[in-house]
């Protein structure tokens, strides 16, 4: 979400006339775009303006740590010309024409009235291939432990006929894949004048000619409904990856954790979606060292990965955010302990992950090429199920949804032989 943030705030500076710098010795203007969901993030913010102290540059920061910190961030750093909430990436260059006179701006509404996507500005994609599309921003589930809703706001969806639109001049353009952004997509519709969800938004845009792959980020269990999971099973376009964050296994954490759904409901979300008979590859988010959280609430964690055998996991030791519920709790569970136990979650992951990549050889898959390595004369691109492909092949590929059959197979990336292509 916020790699795509940066390509909308690069787009509106290019519409505007800007250039883009090699590097940052040689940029007039700096922006941080930024991200507040664990604490570590903040403090890298901090110690990056540091490093522009002694400049003559403008200094803009952009993101959730703008939202977070606020007029802090200019006290702190004096030399910060403008700090933008994410819900203002439209107001960067009123931003940047104040930071020119010698005044500072703060701007920071998440009133709704900056829009998600502004198409009458470019974006500045990094991938000419593959693109996201926001659907929604925000969020409203307020989990004990996130900082999400107080920095990203609360959901605010996108009318479907901007993001149809928004789709097909990605195909015109010759982009293959998009992949559907917001902090829960699930709920998408909510507050819309038009009677729309997630899987209607879904059905729409299979329809348009030209784009072959559709996925979606980020999910939450809750809304995961049976209609979703019709929709996923019956559009062939929707890639068979599913990123659906868990947090814990434990159904006494994840009440605390205010997740509105059990590891029962979970488990059940993924068998019904693999008695459909096809592969589906899941990933999660987990949470381990939640206050209060036990060894027996661990070992429920570590069962739900064994039984869902994620392709892949991303896992975090739990620190106190400011502004949630949970800040106020006891953070009871000693530091070495929570190392230990992200230590064993990560090592059961691995061995999973290891086992899922090798059970590729011998495949045959699809994959959609979209870089080249002159040097090795190597294609690089991913599967339906978001697993890494790297291939030699010729360049003209670029682009191309290609068969590969899968020769050898290391933990995070597969390697293959090009059998054809379309």
């Amino acid at each position: 979400m916020n790699e795509h943030d940066s390509e909308k705030l690069a787009g509106i500076l290019l519409d505007k006339g800007l250039e883009k710098a090699e590097n940052e010795k040689e940029a007039d203007i700096i922006i941080l775009n930024t991200c507040a969901v664990r604490e570590k993030p903040v403090h890298k913010v901090y110690s990056e303006l540091g490093r522009f102290k002694r400049t003559n540059k403008i200094i803009g920061v952009c993101g959730c740590v703008a939202q977070k910190e606020k007029k802090r961030l200019i006290e702190k750093m004096p030399h910060v010309s403008f700090v933008l909430g994410p819900r203002n990436i439209y107001k960067i260059h009123e931003a940047l024409t104040k930071a020119l006179e010698g005044n500072k701006s703060i701007y920071t509404e998440q009133n709704g009235r900056c829009p998600i996507t502004d198409l009458s500005f470019q974006i500045d994609r990094k991938n000419p291939y593959r693109a996201y599309i926001t659907i929604m921003e925000g969020c409203d589930n307020f989990c004990s432990y996130c900082i999400v809703p107080f920095v990203r706001g609360r959901e605010v969806s996108r009318p479907s006929k901007e993001i149809v639109e928004e789709a097909k001049r990605l195909a015109e353009l010759g982009y293959k894949e998009v992949t559907l952004l917001g902090q829960n997509v699930n709920s998408y519709g909510k507050g819309l004048p038009e009677k729309i969800d997630f899987p209607d938004l879904l059905y729409k845009l299979h329809e348009i000619d030209g784009i072959e792959w559709i996925r979606f980020i980020t999910s939450h269990p809750k809304d995961f409904s049976d209609k979703l999971i019709d929709a996923i099973l019956s559009l062939p376009k929707i890639c068979e990856y599913i990123h659906l964050p868990a947090q814990s296994g434990s159904n006494r954490i994840l009440d605390l954790m205010n997740r509105k759904y059990t590891k029962e409901r979970y488990l059940e979300i993924v068998e019904k979606i693999r008695r459909s008979g096809k592969y589906f590859a899941f990933t999660s988010d987990f949470i381990v060292g939640f206050p209060t959280e036990t060894k027996e609430d661990f070992e429920e964690t570590l069962d739900l990965v064994k039984r869902v055998k994620y392709e892949g996991i991303f896992a975090f030791i739990y620190n106190p955010r400011e502004m949630t519920k949970a800040y106020n709790w006891k953070d009871d569970v000693p530091l070495e302990i929570k190392k230990e136990r992200l230590k064993i979650l990560l090592e059961i992951q691995d061995r999973i992950t290891e086992e899922l990549s090798n059970s590729y050889v011998g495949k045959e898959v699809e994959v959609l090429l979209d870089e080249f390595d002159e040097k090795e004369g190597e294609l690089t691109g991913r599967t339906r199920t978001f697993k890494i492909v790297k291939v030699k092949g010729d360049k003209s590929l670029l682009g191309n949804i290609v068969k590969i059959k899968i020769t050898e197979a290391k933990m995070y990336e597969l390697k293959g032989k090009i059998l054809g292509g379309n």
